[in-house]
């Protein structure tokens, strides 16, 4: 059997990095640039290519208290995120 090809650049499974210049999605004022984790779901098509990505340890550990605060107010996910693939390089 074939194996499905990724409908972007990045492919379920792949590490990758914030770009610079890259706000959170909820708040955009804290900088995520930088930040690494696994794509666990690609979604959309063309320039709509959205990523959900897993923060790994090393990023999980460093998160400003801020944005885990805000998240938490906000009852958000903070483990996770969902950005455009163009904000994201390979790792």
């Amino acid at each position: 059997m074939a194996k499905k090809k990724s409908p972007g650049k990045f492919a379920v499974g792949s590490k990758v990095r914030v770009r610079e210049g890259i706000g959170s999605p909820e708040f955009p004022e804290i900088s995520i640039a930088g930040w690494v984790g696994t794509i666990v779901e690609v979604s959309g098509k063309g320039e709509t290519l959205q990523c959900v990505l897993e923060w790994d340890d090393a990023t999980m550990s460093a998160m400003p208290a801020d944005y885990l605060k805000k998240c938490e107010t906000g009852n958000l996910y903070h483990a996770m995120a969902c950005l455009p693939e163009d904000h994201l390089d390979a790792v």
